[in-house]
This record gives structure tokens, sequence and C-alpha cells, in this order.
């Protein structure tokens, strides 16, 4: 942690301080297939969602290595709730790269909870001829005053508490190509379906999000590959640091419950009347441990990196990024390695609904295959640019 930063620590502490609660809900969430509002109350109150709020807008705007120090905390209490926050988190940094008017309607109240979509399943229109009419004669750019957005997006997490949105759609240009834009949306312009069925996340909420002629003022729209380009952070190798932060606190949770229940369980049909005196969980719980260690250290590399770039107003390299990825990948390939080695060693009764550390294995393994985070497609890409190859996607 950053130890001048006293908000930053308060934060921590408290969020730390609620990790009992945060665990107990678990069941909860997953029954209502969201995470209870109370959740999101505690952690607003202990400042998670000003994290990555600029401060000149009364946020805390810490380095990237602290936001992940606290979201790696709520994911060892809850993965539903870290991950949830993990997003709000990433993505409430977002509207710092759009124009000074969007950012001080975004982030008027200090606080904020954002929730992305960038998958370009929506569509963009540019304004009526006299719309544009009015904005050349304004300031000769030719650049329309608003847009109509329309579309649907599937699995935005955390949409049935977020704020606002930023959604990937297609803008048609004059000559007739598709380009992908980021258009950033208050949710209260935007319906939420309640189809999140899941056997994994499933309390995070991931619904399908609509937005129906939608109008979006010129203010809030960007070229994609400039929010990707990013700002003080990369963008991509940014939400893959915080990510893996939510991954590698799902094993530390998982850890810590193993280590919780093992005093007085054996090891049934065996001699073994204490399981802690076997070698074999000896090695397992010794191999978890060291899973968990290694991703860290991957992990606070990175971090490190990221924020040397970020203070020296620098952005890493092609190589650079595609390094992010693929270290970012493999550190959640060993936390979820780690939860698979805690699970096997847990015995039957680890598959009970009120267990926590079968909801931990349940959720890193079916978070592990959003499409960002899987283990052999950021291989490929850093493998790529390690033998001096194109890196072969633009989500760098």
């Amino acid at each position: 942690m950053t130890r001048n930063d006293s908000g930053v620590i308060a934060v921590l502490d408290e969020v730390t301080a609620l990790v009992p609660v945060l665990r107990e809900s678990g069941i909860e969430g997953e029954e209502r297939r969201w995470i209870p509002d109370e959740n999101i109350e505690l952690l607003e109150k202990a400042g998670v969602f000003r994290l990555a709020v600029p401060r000149r807008f009364g946020g805390l705007g810490v380095p990237v290595a602290d936001q992940a120090a606290v979201l790696n905390e709520i994911a060892r209490a809850d993965s539903a709730t870290g991950w949830v926050s993990m997003i709000w988190v990433s993505s409430s940094w977002v509207p710092s790269l759009f124009p000074e008017q969007a950012q001080e309607e975004v982030y008027a109240a200090g606080a904020v909870r954002v929730s992305t979509g960038f998958t370009p399943s929506g569509t963009l229109t540019a304004g009526t001829a006299a719309d544009t009419e009015t904005a050349d004669s304004g300031s000769g750019s030719g650049v329309p005053s608003d847009y109509t957005l329309d579309g649907s997006w599937k699995w935005i997490s955390g949409s049935r508490g977020a704020d606002w949105a930023v959604l990937a759609a297609l803008l048609t240009g004059p000559d007739g190509t598709p380009v992908p834009y980021a258009a950033l949306v208050p949710f209260s312009a935007l319906s939420v379906a309640d189809d999140w069925y899941s056997s994994a996340g499933a309390g995070t909420g991931s619904s399908t999000v609509t937005a129906a002629g939608v109008t979006v003022p010129a203010h809030r729209v960007l070229p994609l590959a400039d929010v990707l380009a990013g700002g003080d952070y990369a963008f991509v190798p940014y939400f893959m640091a915080q990510g893996a932060a939510a991954y590698i606190g799902m094993a530390k949770g998982a850890y810590e419950r193993f280590l919780e229940r093992l005093p007085g369980r054996g090891i049934t049909y065996t001699s073994w009347t204490d399981q802690s005196q076997s070698p074999l969980t000896q090695i397992q719980v010794a191999v978890a441990a060291n899973k968990i260690e290694a991703a860290d250290a991957l992990q606070e590399r990175w971090l490190r990196r990221l924020q040397e770039h970020a203070d020296a107003g620098t952005q890493p390299d092609l190589a650079e990024r595609a390094a992010a990825r693929g270290r970012a990948a493999y550190a959640v390939q060993l936390a979820k390695e780690a939860v698979d080695e805690l699970f096997e060693a847990g015995g039957a009764s680890v598959i009970l609904r009120d267990e926590p550390l079968q909801r931990f294995h349940r959720d890193i393994r079916g978070l592990s295959l959003h499409a960002l985070f899987t283990f052999t497609t950021n291989q490929e890409v850093h493998g790529r640019a390690i033998l001096g190859l194109a890196p072969d996607t633009p989500f760098l």
C-alpha cells in the first residue's frame, strides 16, 4: 500500500473489517442472482467506489496497486461482490477519457459505479441534418450534436446497481465502413433484463442491457480506439491488472477457508483422524499456497510497471501491453489451479451449498472463462509479441 495516503489505508481497513459480513452474504447473492444491496451500501460508505475517480471530482484517484489491493480484499470475502466491485472500479476510470462536460456529469457525486460492454453489438446513428448544421454553425467541425444508440449487450456485470454504462456500438462512417465507438450512457436510459441464470458468478447480476433509441450527446461519444489507447493508464493492461486482483483474492479466500475448516477433520475411510497430519494434504496446501504467492508476484511486477508509466506520463509499447495480458492471465491460471487443489483436498462435505469454498471454486472456474482473461488466448497474444509477430488483436 501507499503508506502516505491515509485515505487509501482507511478504505482497505474498512473493507477488511467487512470480510465476515461479505462472506456470509454469498448464499443470498446466489439466490437473488445479485449481490445484496447491503454489500453495495457498505462498500460505498467505505469509499470503494471513489478509488479510481479523479481527485478533482472528490475521488481518491489512488495508484493502481492500491486499487488492486482493495479489490483483492473484497474478492477474498465473496467472489461475486469482488467481481462486481472490480468491474465498477476499473470502469469508473473510463469516463475520465471523455470530454470535460461528460466527466462533470458522471463524477458529480464523487463516487460512481460504471459497467461496461466492449463488444460492439449496438449501433450509433448520427443526428439529423438539422442537428449537424447546428453543430457546424457553432464550431465548423461537422460533428453531430447528438447520436441515437440502439442495441443489446449481454453479460453486463453489475448492471443491476450501476450508475453509468460504457457501451461499444458501430457507427457507419462517410465511406460506409462501420467503426466501433464507445457511448457513455446513464443506466436510467437503459433497460436491464432479468435473464442472468448461471452456475458460476451467479451473484454478479450480469444481465442483458438494451438501448432503444437512446439519445447520446456528442460529448459522450468517443472512438473505441481512443478508449483502448487509455489516458494515465493503458486501458486493457489496467483492466487486466484489476481483474487479476479479483481472481487472486478469490484464491486467497478459498485458501483461508480451507485452513479454517481443517482442525478436527479426518480423512474418511482411512486411518487419518487428523487430516493435517497427512503428507498428501501437506503437499496440496503447500502447492496451493505457492501458486497464490507466484500469482501475487507476477501481479506486483506488472502493477509497478504500469504505475511507472503513469507517473512518467508514458504508455507501454505493444510488447509490454501483450506481456500484461499474458502475465495477468497466467496469474489467473495459477489462482484457479490453487483453488482446484484446495477443493480436491476438501472432502465430500465441501460441495454443500452453505460452504464458501465450493462457491469460490465454481466462481473462479466460471469467471476465468471471460474472453479477456482466457489463458490460452492471452498466452498466444504474449507469445506472438515475444516472437516479433503482430498481436492480431486491437485489445491491447
